[in-house]
């Protein structure tokens, strides 16, 4: 654990200096790196239209319907955002319809256990490995009695949610949504009809929070855990929020617009790790394999990855595939993240 979270405190820390010029002698302009020389106005706009014009008439995939209220949302929309650590904002498409968070939203509660328990309080009652079962399996839980999780399938979620510190539901959910919010750069609400149908329908959710709990790693009432997760699961997000969710990850945990920390730099390493093994389901290695880029998505539609010290991007399109994920989301961004040279394990020397 020492060894593993210095290499990859060191890694995300130099990925910060290559995105940050500076300059190398007393009245010198810097070279420019060839990825940072990638990250020009121009050539994101003109990637982010290229990938928009690409994808808009793709009709692969299908809303989420085990949820009633997801199979309602429209399926036409189609918004990419990306931000860079700088707070430049750059959009195409559809960025101002909101749809539900859903599992995106495990990231950042995630990110505020971290900050209130310190790194080492997930792995102890979670875990952070790939279950390598589905993200709501009952028996992934049953293999080690709830532990070897992860906070991205729904187990570990739920007991994320559960140990977010507070005296009632309300100062606990309080806080989860501001800081959703510090996240966003604006206040985020819940969208009524979706909590409403999910909340009808997470018998299953419920079943997981009381196995968690009869092992020992919910300590609190486990059906108030559950419904705060799925309120969580419900906050309305557009294109624009989920980029700056992205980008304060991908700017060591400070919103790069209004400057607000909220996560400590040094925990940011292990916040991705988990992201980049875990954050699309039982595609993520795929994923991984194909951008490198630490993401999570929702069963919304909704995408986010981070290109450390780099960019946040985030796309939405309810449409899903087999594995959950957005298909013009994951399209989108894996196009735009290799033209402009996202990916971090091509850092030289090993790039192309």
């Amino acid at each position: 654990m020492q060894y593993s979270r210095k290499f990859f405190s060191l890694f995300f820390a130099g990925m910060l200096a290559v995105a940050s010029a500076s300059c190398s002698a007393e009245n010198e302009a810097p070279a420019a790196s060839p990825v940072d020389s990638k990250l020009t106005e121009k050539n994101i706009n003109a990637e982010l239209k290229k990938a928009y014009d690409k994808y808009k008439g793709l009709k692969e995939g299908a809303n989420a319907d085990y949820i009633p209220a997801l199979d309602k949302v429209d399926s036409n929309i189609f918004g990419i955002v990306l931000v860079t650590v700088d707070g430049k904002v750059y959009t195409v498409g559809d960025i101002e319809s909101e749809v539900s968070i859903q599992s995106i939203s495990k990231v950042f509660t995630m990110a505020k256990v971290t900050e209130e328990k310190g790194i080492d309080a997930l792995p102890k009652n979670v875990g952070v490995d790939a279950t390598g079962q589905v993200f709501n399996s009952i028996y992934a839980i049953e293999q080690n009695q709830g532990h070897e999780m992860n906070p991205l399938v729904n187990a570990g979620a739920i007991t994320t949610t559960s140990m977010v510190q507070g005296k009632s539901y309300n100062e606990i959910w309080n806080k989860i949504l501001g800081y959703y919010s510090d996240f966003a750069g604006r206040d985020l609400t819940v969208l009524e009809d979706i909590y409403k149908s999910e909340a009808a329908t997470n018998q299953r959710n419920q079943a997981i929070a009381h196995l968690m709990y009869a092992y020992g790693h919910i300590e609190g009432d486990p059906l108030q855990a559950t419904d705060i997760y799925t309120r969580q699961c419900s906050v309305g997000v557009n294109t624009k929020d989920l980029g700056m969710m992205a980008a304060t990850l991908a700017n060591a945990g400070t919103n790069p617009v209004t400057g607000k920390s909220l996560v400590n730099p040094e925990d940011m390493p292990e916040i991705l790790a988990v992201m980049a093994t875990a954050g699309l389901y039982d595609d993520a290695g795929k994923w991984l394999y194909k951008t490198g880029l630490p993401a999570k998505s929702g069963v919304g539609g909704g995408i986010i990855a981070v290109s450390p010290g780099k960019f946040g991007i985030a796309a939405i399109s309810p449409p899903l595939d087999a594995a959950g994920n957005s298909v013009r989301a994951q399209k989108a961004i894996a196009d735009i993240s290799a033209a402009l040279g996202g990916n971090p394990y091509e850092a030289a020397p090993y790039g192309k």
